[in-house]
């Protein structure tokens, strides 16, 4: 295997070369540093880079491996992190300036990661507070798409897609409060999957964003998700899921949007690919919309949490001009209105849909990747008002605390990679990963390679 494949081996491959005495970890380890050198000025996917202490673990995890400690299921797999996660010794900047004490100790999903024998390469960027659908900012710049640098990856999770996107790393962490996994997923052509809520710990934080936001991974492959999930969730029966052969499913198809907005004709045709080849492996597929309320409760949520994160940074002074707007925002929402978002998570009223169908499929987004920096410079308002008419697919599924797992679904007439998203039952990650598998061998996106790699 050359260099180029096996970058972009995934973390599965990695796993299997590594226990096997096939590749070494150090071997993995220097291969993406020399092509996070070479590439990343062009991306600015990741915010820092940790040569030495990557280096230092893949030592040890040879070490390990030779001694016949190669049980571990990550053991060796280099693997990068987005900068909302705490790793002992370095600053989680949050994509601000505004941070800059080092953590103490690793985050419990860190810890974990680590623990099942993943090398860290480096922490990826965001923008500020994981607030947009774009990943630009004053502290760290803006980060390109490696399909056409001058689009975007979609935020917040936007370094870690363009660094697997293009394979820097073999796969990514991430975090998802109103779309910020599957949008990059989408825009880069990969595997997102926001898990149910409360599956992988935000510990030591209870909750953020009063219960919109989870963790998960940027991956090229359902395999490499599962694998990841199944660590990070310490739950080992999911690890199977992405080798799964789904039994028929009642699929519904959708391409109304959460939100009021206008729908690029890319995203109907990404649906209907995606419907033609489940019939074609047995599945029922009806068109079927979701009952939205008239009201969507997730942005009472979304900005009052994006005025409490910025209550614990250090130095609020330091906080862009649009970050301070999104803040004043989120304090002007009176308390009554907020308890009226916590009340309901709309679970309720979703659950006659679900009982009709197992998985919706529905766009990912409402249009192609924008371009990049495409609200720099804009007011709160407007930047709110922008990523509205570009996401309105995903957040409703952050409320409800439903898995949503996003997929490549052919391209744009531009050529861009174009995503849906599957959505299924609370707690049924399982399913959606055994069909996003069966998808994923009749499709064969992971073979795919964006220009800049």
């Amino acid at each position: 295997m050359d260099g180029q494949e096996l970058a972009f081996a995934g973390v599965v491959r990695h796993a299997e070369l590594i226990r096997s005495g096939d590749a070494s970890s150090r071997e993995l380890v220097e291969l993406y540093l020399e092509r996070i050198e070479r590439l990343d000025p062009e991306l600015n996917a990741y915010r820092s880079v940790l040569s030495e202490r990557a280096l230092a673990d893949a030592q040890q995890a040879d070490a390990r491996r030779a001694a016949g400690g190669a049980e571990r299921p990550l053991l060796g797999v280099p693997i990068a992190v987005k900068d909302t996660e705490d790793l002992a010794g370095e600053v989680t900047t949050r994509g601000t300036a505004a941070n800059v004490t080092p953590a103490a100790a690793d985050n419990e999903f860190i810890r974990r990661l680590r623990a099942a024998g993943a090398v860290i390469l480096g922490k990826t960027n965001l923008p500020e507070l994981a607030i947009m659908g774009d990943t630009e900012g004053p502290s760290f710049g803006t980060t390109r798409n490696p399909w056409n640098t001058d689009r975007s990856p979609a935020g917040s999770s936007g370094g870690s897609a363009a660094a697997v996107a293009a394979g820097l790393c073999a796969a990514a962490t991430a975090s998802d409060g109103a779309g910020s996994i599957r949008l990059p997923a989408a825009n880069c052509g990969l595997v997102g999957l926001k898990p149910t809520r409360d599956l992988i710990p935000l510990s030591p934080r209870t909750e953020h964003w009063y219960g919109l936001s989870v963790a998960g991974f940027e991956t090229r492959t359902v395999a490499d998700t599962a694998l990841l999930i199944s660590v990070a969730a310490a739950a080992p029966e999911l690890a199977g899921a992405g080798s799964a052969v789904p039994p028929p499913l009642r699929v519904a198809t959708s391409v109304k949007p959460t939100l009021p907005a206008r729908v690029d004709s890319a995203m109907p045709r990404a649906v209907e690919l995606i419907a033609e080849r489940l019939r074609s492996l047995g599945h029922s597929v009806a068109e079927d919309d979701p009952p939205y309320p008239p009201l969507n409760p997730s942005f009472e949520r979304y900005l009052a949490g994006i005025a409490q994160d910025a209550a614990s940074i250090e130095r609020p002074e330091r906080l862009q001009r649009r970050t301070r707007g999104f803040v004043r925002l989120g304090r002007l929402i009176p308390k009554p209105l907020l308890d009226w978002a916590l009340a309901d998570d709309m679970s309720e009223r979703m659950a006659p849909f679900f009982d009709r169908h197992d998985v919706l499929v529905m766009p990912a987004s409402a249009r192609p990747p924008v371009a990049a920096g495409q609200w720099e410079g804009r007011s709160a308002v407007g930047t709110l008002l922008g990523m509205v008419a570009a996401y309105p697919f995903t957040s409703h599924w952050n409320l409800t605390g439903q898995p949503a797992l996003a997929i490549p679904a052919g391209t744009s007439d531009d050529g861009m990679p174009v995503g849906v998203q599957l959505v299924g039952r609370k707690g049924d990650d399982a399913t959606l990963l055994a069909l996003a598998a069966q998808l994923e061998a009749e499709l064969g996106w992971a073979e795919r390679r964006p220009p800049v790699s």
